[in-house]
């Protein structure tokens, strides 16, 4: 006889919505809180709608200005508070308008891919990117 367990745990990944959701919640706390946050936008698996349970969250910041190393930037703002693994990339205007400039594939992957949440920083790409999804 089959016996159905009530404490056994059922794991649920959010929905690309809800992430979307609490990203731009985030995204707009973030930059009213913080004068030196231009924009904040997301790219990879959630901005091309191939996501899955288990996928992460990548995020680009963009800051006027920073005197940290590309590498040694801490972002601003705790992306913990997001229903997913969050990646955080921290680019000051600079850098931002160089990435741009430069090209290469990663350039291309954020022109193709990239949704603006909060503000918006649009380099000179090759390609435009996609326009950010209605709230």
């Amino acid at each position: 006889m089959r016996v159905r367990s009530l404490n056994s745990s059922v794991v649920r990944w959010p929905t690309a919505a809800e992430v979307d959701s609490a990203v731009r919640i985030w995204a707009r706390e973030l930059v009213a809180s913080d004068a030196n946050v231009v924009a904040i936008g997301y790219f990879g698996s959630y901005a091309r709608g191939d996501w899955g349970p288990g996928s992460d969250l990548d995020v680009v910041i963009i800051v006027a200005s920073s005197d940290a190393s590309f590498v040694g930037r801490i972002h601003p703002g705790d992306a913990t508070v997001l229903p997913v693994p969050t990646d955080v990339l921290t680019y000051t205007m600079d850098e931002w308008r160089q990435l741009g400039a430069r090209g290469g594939r990663f350039a291309e992957t954020l022109a193709r891919d990239l949704r603006w949440v909060a503000g918006e920083a649009r380099p000179l790409w090759r390609r435009k990117a996609l326009p950010s999804s209605p709230e």
